[in-house]
C-alpha cells in the first residue's frame, strides 16, 4: 500500500488527506480553520498546516505530498524572504478599481488574448497596482512575489532561498501576468501594474513554473514529528484549488464541475486556451497540460447562511422552509451581490430583495429566494462560459455548501441541465495527492480517481426564475457606478 498526502489551503481551512494510491481512499485527515477576512498573515495558514498534518496523524508513512491552495492571493517578500504584510486574498474588493485601470489602459482584447483573463479585483495582477498605488511603501520593497500555495510548497521544503521558490501552470495562469499559450512570465505586464520598467520588474523574483508531474524538493525534517523517517518525502509543484478540484475529480473535456464554497465556480476542461474578451470567463490552465476556462462568483454558500441567522433556523430547517412554497417564492427575487461581485465583473455592488409584496413576505419564500438567488447567480457563470464557447450539458456538485437536497434540486432546476452528486468530498486536496502520486511514480490507477455518483438532481419544470432574475440583475448592472462611491 503506497500511502501519499493532499493538502487543500482555501480562504477558510487547511485540510490534509492521506490517501491510499491503490484505491483512491483516504484513510486519515486532519483540518485546522483559518481566520476570516481578506487579508491575512501567511503565518497563519502556515500554523494550520502543522496543526492539519498532526490531526492527520503526522506524514512519516508518506511518500509524496502536494499543497493545493487558493488562488490569485498575493504575498510579497523582501530581500530578507520576509512577508513584507498580510496577504491580499481573492475576494478583497479594493483592488476594484485598480482592475478597472488596468483594463482601460490597456484594452481587454489585450488581456484576454495576453493571458486568458481580463483583470478583475481578484486577479494577482490587479492586486499589485493596488499595492503600487494604496501602498507605495511596500511596493517598493518587494523582491519576490508568489502565491498561497506557492508560499506553504517552499516553507514546506524548508528553503529560505528565493530562487528555490516553485509554483505550477494553473495557479500561475491566475496571476493575470502569465501567457496563456507558453506559460511564461510577461514581465512587461508586471511592469505596467507597479509602475515601473520592465527592466526593473525583471528584478523581481517570480517562482518557477514547474510541471505537474516533476518534484520541487523534498519535505524539511522539522515536519516530520510523528517519528522519524530516513526516507524523502517527495514534494509535488501543488495548484490553483480550481484546478486541484478538477483533478481531483478526474474531470474530462466538456465537462463541468460545480463548486459551492465561499466562492461559487463553474470550470470545465478545455483542450485549448480561451481568450474572449467578452464574457467574463478566466481562461485558467488546468492541472496537467490543457486549461480550465471557469467563471466565479464571489458569491457562495455564505447566501444561505445569512438568511439561515435571519430566519433563526438550521440549515435543515431552512431546506424545509424552502420546499413550503412554489418556485419562483411568489415572485420575490434575490440579487445576492453581498460582497460585490465578479460574475458579472461588480465589484462593489450590494445584494438587493426585489418584488416584495405585503402577501409574499413570509419566512417561506425568503428561503426559497435565497436558495433561488444562488442558483441564478451559477446560471450566470454558465451562461458565461457558454457565451465563450464551452458546451456544457451536465455538471458534478461538490463543495460545502451543496449538502442541501433542496439546493441541489433548485440548481438543476434554474440551471436546466442534470446535476450529479458525487459520494466523497475534499476534491482539492484529492487531486493534490492525486499529483503527488504522479511526482512519487506511482503507476495511476485513473479509476482509483473517478468519482462515485450518489446521486443525480434532473431538472424539472417551473416558473422561469432565471429569466425574472436577469431583468433585476440587468437593471442593478446599468446603475453600477464604474468606480466605489465615496459613501461606501
Amino acid at each position: 500500500m503506497a500511502l501519499v498526502a493532499g493538502v487543500d489551503s482555501s480562504t477558510q481551512s487547511t485540510k490534509v488527506l492521506i490517501v491510499n494510491t491503490d484505491n483512491g481512499a483516504v484513510i486519515r485527515m486532519g483540518t485546522c480553520p483559518h481566520p476570516s477576512g481578506t487579508e491575512v498573515d501567511p503565518n497563519e495558514w502556515l500554523t494550520a498546516l502543522r496543526t492539519a498534518i498532526q490531526k492527520a496523524g503526522g506524514i512519516s508513512d508518506v511518500s509524496s505530498i502536494s499543497i493545493a491552495g487558493q488562488q490569485h492571493g498575493l504575498v510579497a517578500l523582501d530581500a530578507n524572504g520576509d512577508v513584507i504584510r498580510p496577504a491580499l486574498l481573492w475576494n478583497d474588493t479594493r483592488s476594484g478599481p485598480g482592475a478597472a485601470a488596468l483594463v482601460d489602459e490597456l484594452g481587454p482584447e489585450f488581456w484576454a488574448k495576453a493571458t486568458g483573463s481580463v483583470p478583475v479585483a481578484s486577479l494577482t495582477v490587479s492586486k499589485l497596482r493596488f499595492l503600487a498605488d494604496s501602498e507605495p511603501h511596500n511596493a517598493a520593497r518587494i523582491k519576490a512575489i508568489c502565491l498561497p500555495h506557492d508560499w506553504l510548497t517552499w516553507k514546506l521544503s524548508g528553503s529560505t532561498r528565493l530562487s528555490e521558490l516553485t509554483t505550477d501552470r494553473s495557479d500561475a495562469s491566475g496571476t493575470g501576468y502569465v501567457d496563456c499559450s507558453t506559460d511564461e512570465y510577461r514581465y512587461d505586464i508586471l511592469a505596467h501594474a507597479l509602475h515601473i520598467t520592465t527592466e526593473k520588474a525583471k528584478d523581481i523574483i517570480l517562482p518557477r513554473i514547474v510541471p505537474y508531474n516533476q518534484s520541487v524538493g523534498t519535505v524539511a525534517q522539522e515536519w516530520i514529528t510523528d517519528k522519524p523517517s530516513s526516507q524523502q518525502i517527495l514534494i509535488g509543484p501543488g495548484m490553483g484549488d480550481n484546478a486541484g478540484s478538477a483533478f481531483g475529480l478526474n474531470l474530462q473535456t466538456n465537462q463541468a464541475s460545480i463548486s459551492i464554497g465561499t466562492s461559487g465556480v463553474i470550470a470545465t476542461i478545455s483542450d485549448t486556451p480561451i481568450q474572449d474578451p467578452r464574457f467574463g470567463v478566466t481562461g485558467f490552465s488546468d492541472a496537467t497540460d490543457k486549461w480550465l476556462p471557469l467563471a466565479c462568483t464571489l458569491n457562495g454558500a455564505l447566501i444561505q447562511d445569512y438568511f439561515r441567522k435571519i430566519l433563526n433556523v438550521s440549515f435543515e430547517e431552512l431546506g424545509t422552509l424552502a420546499e413550503r412554497t412554489q418556485p419562483g417564492a411568489q415572485g420575490i427575487t434575490l440579487v445576492p451581490y453581498f460582497q460585490g461581485e465578479r460574475t458579472p465583473n461588480l465589484p462593489y455592488a450590494t445584494a438587493h430583495i426585489a418584488g416584495l409584496t405585503s402577501h409574499n413576505f413570509t419566512r417561506e419564500n425568503l428561503a426559497r429566494a435565497a436558495y433561488e438567488g444562488l442558483a441564478c447567480l451559477m446560471r450566470g457563470a454558465l451562461e458565461a462560459l457558454r457565451g465563450g464557447g464551452i458546451s456544457v450539458n451536465g455538471a458534478m456538485l461538490i463543495g460545502g455548501g451543496a449538502q442541501s437536497e433542496t439546493l441541489n434540486q433548485i440548481l438543476a432546476d434554474v440551471l436546466e441541465i442534470p446535476i450529479s452528486v458525487p459520494r466523497t468530498s475534499e476534491y482539492v486536496a484529492r487531486g493534490a495527492a492525486r499529483q503527488a502520486a504522479v511526482v512519487a511514480g506511482i503507476p495511476e490507477n485513473t479509476n482509483s480517481w473517478s468519482p462515485d455518483i450518489t446521486q443525480t438532481y434532473k431538472p424539472r419544470e417551473n416558473e422561469s426564475v432565471w429569466e425574472r432574475y436577469r431583468a433585476v440583475s440587468e437593471s442593478i448592472r446599468k446603475s453600477y457606478p464604474t468606480f466605489r462611491p465615496e459613501s461606501a
